[in-house]
């Protein structure tokens, strides 16, 4: 006992020191992982917190997962702000709730908000900006939803997480946060969501509740199927035909369904080669992805997702009188796709990473070539 607290502390000395500079990362890396696996094994003396906290710390200082910072120099000393480090300076208590709904990875918001900032944005008036209300209201909501989707996501996978180093310190894997206490919370995020549907007229009402049935279900998919990033698209997207009965009171299916499933393919893009990052442990601990599916073959796949998404987004745009501006951005969109595609790396976690947050550029550019293309009518 008096051993393990020993090198408990000699750890978290030494992270203490490579945070002012006089320890090397790569040597703490090791340490860590090392600390980290021999720690897990002893839940029941009291340390197992201070391996949490250890890696919790690491994964802070990793520069592939968190998004990266904006640092400025005053008196000598180095700031940063970043999602990460905004969850990092909240109250202790609260930081597992935050990092259960992903608050410090906003990627995965971004995802889910720009459909709808798509739909609202084709269902303007010609001439018109987006409405504003609307996109706050849907980024309110992105925020809310996708962070209860994290919650159930969890809770389902719980034992799947413990197994997998990269999910291992999840708030309900490594116990911070009890299954009970996730209900809970997971109440309250789905109250909100509620609350901010309810804002909305009562077809976008009963639009937005009937997806509820595909969020809860989606974390089993990877279970049974190797598509459960098509499961993911079609959660995903829903926004993109919400947005619209949103602003115009129902849907024009003729403008929204192409929208919805070019959003659904370029899931399947994006998500593909995130899953790219987990295939070993995947295999090991017997979950499905496109990714074990396609293999080598990823980059034929992902060419023909790409077609199917840029023939949807054109018939969307034809649908709803878009104009010049819209399709010039069509055509970088198409470039950024083939360009990613093209260098993508499998084999490389950093670069399906960069790969997949890249995709969020995308996402902006098309919601950018739609306002100007509006504008120009």
């Amino acid at each position: 006992m008096f051993q393990a607290k020993l090198t408990s502390q000699l750890t978290l000395t030494a992270l203490k020191r490579i945070q002012h500079g006089s320890c090397c990362y790569p040597c703490l890396t090791k340490l860590s992982n090392d600390f980290h696996r021999k720690e897990g094994m002893r839940t029941n003396d009291g340390l197992h917190s201070k391996s949490i906290v250890l890696t919790r710390v690491l994964y802070s200082q990793r520069a592939i997962r968190p998004s990266r910072l904006l640092e400025t120099q005053h008196n000598g000393r180095s700031f940063s702000v970043s999602a990460a480090s905004i969850v990092n300076s909240a109250p202790a208590h609260v930081q597992p709730y935050l990092r259960l709904m992903r608050l410090d990875k906003p990627i995965g918001t971004w995802l889910l908000y720009l459909p709808c900032t798509w739909s609202i944005a084709l269902a303007a008036e010609p001439g018109q900006l987006p409405h504003l209300g609307m996109l706050t209201l849907f980024g309110v909501g992105s925020l809310v939803m996708r962070g209860a989707g994290c919650t159930i996501n969890d809770m389902w996978d719980k034992d799947f997480d413990k197994k997998v180093s990269r999910t291992a310190t999840r708030p309900i894997a490594s116990g911070e946060i009890s299954q009970m206490q996730a209900l809970v919370f997971l109440g309250g995020q789905l109250s909100l969501g509620l609350g901010v549907l309810l804002c909305l007229n009562y077809y976008s009402i009963a639009l937005g509740a009937s997806s509820l049935l595909l969020v809860v279900t989606y974390p089993l998919m990877k279970r049974i199927t190797y598509w459960p990033q098509l499961m993911l698209g079609l959660v995903f997207n829903w926004g993109a035909l919400l947005g619209w009965s949103a602003v115009k009171g129902s849907c024009d299916w003729s403008i929204c369904l192409p929208l919805y499933l070019s959003g659904v393919m370029w899931t399947l893009m994006y998500d593909t080669i995130y899953a790219h990052q987990d295939k070993e442990d995947d295999i090991k601990v017997g979950v499905k992805s496109t990714a074990l599916k396609f293999q080598e073959q990823t980059k034929p796949w992902l060419c023909g997702f790409s077609v199917a998404m840029m023939s949807g987004l054109v018939v969307a745009g034809i649908s709803a009188n878009q104009t010049l501006p819209y399709y010039a951005v069509l055509t970088t969109v198409g470039i950024h796709l083939a360009y990613q595609i093209y260098t993508l790396d499998i084999n490389k976690p950093e670069d399906c990473w960069k790969k997949f947050v890249s995709n969020r550029n995308l996402g902006l550019l098309l919601f950018l070539g739609i306002v100007t293309g509006n504008l120009w009518k």
